[in-house]
């Protein structure tokens, strides 16, 4: 058998949840076509890879590289920790289909200016991502609050029976045309207005069409419990599956919560298709949101637009130098970004290693200061809370970021090690594996990570992207099921083919 490229005694961690196992794996053109001891095998390329780890390639299912994948089709911060796949438009906001002339709405000015936002169809944005030819794969989502922006004069109010049917003729346009499902950020205050008769007549649109319904809760701190049961009501009504993102017990008065919340997820999960989200740091990133301002937590400011001579500073710094309260300086500083320390280690440690949890990295890329989750999140599970702390298993961790993640969305031949399956892989040196990003450091790349594979192409090698990229938009033709789940085990889903 001659192949394009083959790995030898590499120790598998196949993301099905499985022990790890060693043998040779071959890759020709976009797939693996064989896993064994495979010594008559040879290779356009040979790889010894005797002491390193081959996963299937990171799934990062909270992402917000919607335009950076176009704009920045290289994607470093991802491709360097072995991320091959992305999903965008998390949060309710993603780049379609939108146009904007004008200002950019909070929280869509996160991924980018007025002239980023340049597709009105998702059938354009596809098309862009086609033609920039990205190093990851991309699966997308359409945002609820970048629906609004395109049919409604203002935020602040519900929408009306027009806008509605205005927005769910988009959404299911977009569906049709390949979006995975759509999200909302009803925290935030251009989506905090809207009624459960919008959402759930867009949601209900996402399950007819089989897609995902992901959502950043209406309120992560005191309000948790009741904003977890208007999710899984509007997941039930819609007959949609249920994502919901970083899920967390945000401020220090919610701290210790974890248990309660994750007791809730559990009995949804009966019933319905429920799993959730997070990322390994007790720090949020976000724009600069004066219902987060306080003074029980440490806030960094990243960036500001009216004051960008202030960024990189503490929140109180800023307001000691000016001379005024909290809260008219995060007022004077808007629109701006800001790192919050509101969580504590142990509810955040409960999340991760909870079965109904995927891993999601959340990563500004468009921010100068950008929290360190953008760079580190992946090899930092793995390294740190599997490798080193033993808060869960090296397959188990694997698994929250490869198959899990595959089947939550759909992606078919994606996040496994199997015969058949798409060649997107990760060799990595597990003693070397370190993330390296930090606070106040945080763009850097992580270490050992030797190699990642998108579809059987060489795209990062020790420490340095290849400059081929063969990554794709991975347009959902699966329909995902509604059906409740046992802990830990995936949605059941049809046999149809993601490509």
């Amino acid at each position: 058998m001659h192949v394009d490229l083959l790995i030898r005694h590499a120790t598998i961690i196949d993301g099905s949840g499985r022990e790890a196992f060693t043998a040779d794996v071959a890759i020709q053109d976009e797939r693996i076509v064989a896993i064994d001891e495979l010594n008559d095998a040879d290779a356009h390329e040979t790889l010894d890879a005797e002491g390193l780890i081959l996963t299937p390639g990171f799934i990062d299912v909270h992402t917000h590289d919607d335009t950076n994948v176009i704009r920045t089709p290289e994607m470093l911060p991802k491709l360097s920790q072995g991320v091959t796949t992305v999903v965008v438009g998390n949060c309710g906001i993603s780049a379609s289909p939108v146009t904007l002339t004008s200002d950019v709405p909070d929280p869509m000015n996160l991924l980018g200016r007025a002239e980023d936002f340049r597709y009105p169809t998702f059938a354009a944005y596809a098309q862009a991502i086609d033609a920039a030819a990205p190093s990851v794969n991309v699966a997308a989502l359409i945002g609820h609050t970048s629906l609004r922006s395109q049919v409604m004069d203002r935020f602040d109010r519900a929408a009306g029976d027009d806008e509605i049917a205005a927005m769910r003729e988009q959404l299911e346009t977009a569906l049709a045309d390949g979006a995975v499902g759509m999200s909302s950020g009803l925290a935030y205050r251009n989506a905090y207005d809207t009624p459960t008769t919008e959402m759930n007549a867009l949601v209900a649109a996402v399950g007819r069409a089989g897609g995902v319904y992901t959502t950043h809760l209406r309120d992560e701190f005191a309000g948790l419990p009741e904003a977890m049961d208007e999710a899984f009501a509007t997941a039930r009504h819609g007959q949609a599956p249920l994502v919901i993102s970083h899920l967390k017990c945000a401020g220090a008065g919610n701290w210790g919560n974890a248990s309660k919340a994750l007791t809730k997820l559990d009995d949804a999960a009966l019933s319905h298709g429920v799993h959730c989200d997070c990322y390994p740091y007790t720090a949020g990133s976000s724009t600069l949101d004066l219902g987060q301002v306080t003074d029980e937590i440490d806030i960094f400011i990243t960036w500001s637009d009216p004051h960008p001579e202030m960024a990189r500073q503490p929140l109180d710094t800023i307001a000691a130098h000016w001379g005024l309260s909290l809260m008219d300086t995060a007022k004077r500083l808007q629109p701006a970004g800001a790192v919050y320390h509101n969580m504590s280690e142990a509810d955040m440690r409960q999340v991760l290693s909870h079965p109904l949890s995927m891993v999601g990295s959340d990563g500004l890329p468009n921010d100068p200061h950008p929290h360190p989750r953008l760079w580190g999140t992946f090899p930092r599970v793995l390294a740190h809370y599997s490798r080193d702390l033993k808060l869960l298993s090296m397959r188990e961790a694997v698994r929250k970021m490869t198959s899990l993640s595959a089947t939550n969305f759909g992606l078919t031949d994606r996040g496994v090690v199997r015969v058949g399956a798409f060649a997107d892989l990760v060799l990595f040196d597990l003693e070397a594996l370190e993330d390296t990003a930090t606070y106040s450091a945080p763009i850097s790349l992580a270490s050992g990570i030797e190699l990642v594979t998108v579809n059987g192409c060489i795209s990062y090698r020790h420490g340095q992207a290849s400059g081929e990229r063969a990554g794709r938009l991975l347009r959902r033709d699966v329909r995902l099921s509604p059906a409740p789940v046992s802990a830990g085990l995936p949605n059941g889903r049809d046999s149809a083919a993601f490509h």
